[in-house]
């Protein structure tokens, strides 16, 4: 067996690699100087990227930024395809393949970010408030 670090066990980080190896067969197939194809490029990239070191961070917080990072670039991704249909750089269809993909994606790392900003947490009271005041009778 091979090792394994903790975030390649995760299936939102192998439904990123797998959009990371649709979206290059798209990225190749696009002119240099394309911006969306960069920004596609990035953002693919950073989903994956910030899946796995979110994940390797110990605070709840912190992990759950990094996840956030990653769930808006998945989103941006999706933006990116559009873009490319608009410009007619990319078919409609050949977008949806990719979107299908990015749609397992958002709802797993989604699915993350709630497990690990769910800690339990008292609201502070309102100073002057009646809660506070019945308090210390």
């Amino acid at each position: 067996m091979l090792p394994q670090f903790d975030h390649e066990k995760l299936r939102a980080y192998q439904e990123a690699l797998k959009f990371s190896a649709w979206a290059e067969t798209i990225i190749k197939s696009l002119p240099a100087k394309l911006s969306a194809r960069d920004q596609l490029d990035r953002a693919s990239t950073s989903v994956v990227l910030n899946i796995a070191e979110g994940n390797g961070k110990r605070s709840h917080v912190d992990r759950c930024r990094y996840l956030d990072i990653a769930r808006g670039s998945a989103t941006e991704c999706a933006a990116c395809l559009d873009v490319l249909v608009v410009r007619k750089k990319l078919d409609a269809s050949k977008a949806a393949e990719g979107k299908t993909i990015l749609l397992s994606v958002v709802p797993l790392v989604a699915g993350l970010i709630a497990r690990f900003s769910s800690e339990v947490r008292e609201e502070p009271a309102v100073y002057g408030s009646e809660l506070v005041e019945k308090e210390n009778e």
